[in-house]
């Protein structure tokens, strides 16, 4: 007996269809009403569905903030429209509400340069991450002022570049990092304990594309073991914080922290340990929503849309 074949629905094609196109819109502007209409109605005529929408007012500033995750296609039976043809769009609607924005695929991978020096826990952190897809990253290149990691970065097929630092050599160092942010097309710096401070003109260079996780919460036990430090004041806490870099050492608007509970019984040793790990989760958690898209700027603050 032959299996009988099933009859298309009313309206349906045997054609395969085109797979949805998804993307992400991050928008900013003054608040004002009627913002969440027009963009809701601009993706309603590019036949677009909302996947997932956060969006936030800050009362205080009068400031509107929103994160659009979509799906794109005019016509099942057609092409969805591409990422150029929805900025182009876009771009009226943007510049009547005055607003910063931002349209990108989904999921694509950020270029990204890791800095460290010899601690190589957030480095071999990010490199797992990468490389399983646990967060959307291609890195391109790692950059040291120490050859430490340098066996670690190649076995991943990663280029690794050993750029000693000294006061006198420190001009140099840096302009090498920068021809090598451009050669490479890099979109994010990220200092995975790195121990150098950047010069104010390379801050302002590379300004909202640099993260840095630092060893506690702002500005508690800097410098040289700062755990040894803690230890020493019988804290009942560790902790980390994720933030951009600007020309203020270490006071960058902040993106993500970690704390962990410690009592008398952790040696100095034991909270390195548990600091460690608060520093990849918190420097794992910041580079994620900036290239997802999650994170935007209000003053020295930071809005992030999960």
């Amino acid at each position: 007996m032959e299996t009988p074949v099933p009859t298309p629905a009313k309206g349906a094609s045997t054609a395969e269809r085109p797979a949805a196109v998804e993307h992400v819109l991050t928008v900013d502007c003054v608040e004002s009403p009627g913002i969440v209409h027009a963009i809701s109605a601009f993706l309603l005529e590019h036949g677009c569905d909302i996947i997932d929408i956060k969006q936030y007012g800050d009362k205080a500033q009068g400031h509107f903030f929103m994160r659009v995750h979509f799906a794109s296609g005019p016509d099942p039976q057609q092409q969805p429209f591409s990422t150029e043809d929805l900025r182009t769009s876009f771009t009226p609607l943007a510049e009547q509400w005055q607003m910063n924005w931002q349209l990108e695929p989904h999921g694509r991978k950020r270029r990204v340069l890791v800095m460290v020096s010899k601690m190589g826990h957030c480095l071999n952190d990010l490199l797992f991450q990468a490389r399983t897809g646990g967060i959307p990253v291609e890195i391109v290149a790692v950059v040291s002022n120490h050859p430490d990691q340098a066996s670690l970065v190649e076995w991943d097929g990663i280029p690794f570049f050993h750029v000693p630092v000294t006061r006198d050599t420190k001009p140099a160092a840096e302009a090498r990092l920068l021809e090598l942010v451009d050669e490479l097309d890099v979109e994010l710096v990220v200092l995975a304990r790195y121990m150098q401070v950047l010069s104010d003109e390379l801050s302002a260079k590379l300004a909202g594309r640099t993260i840095n996780i630092h060893h506690s919460f702002l500005p508690s036990f800097k410098g040289a073991k700062p755990y040894h430090q803690a230890y020493e004041r019988g804290v009942k806490t560790v902790g980390a914080t994720a933030h951009y870099v600007n020309a203020e050492l270490d006071e960058g608007p902040i993106i993500s922290q970690q704390v962990i509970e410690v009592d008398h019984t952790y040696t100095a040793e034991d909270l390195v340990a548990a600091g460690r790990d608060a520093e990849c989760v918190a420097l794992r958690n910041a580079v994620r929503w900036h290239c997802e898209g999650r994170i935007l700027l209000l003053g020295n603050r930071t809005v992030i849309l999960r």
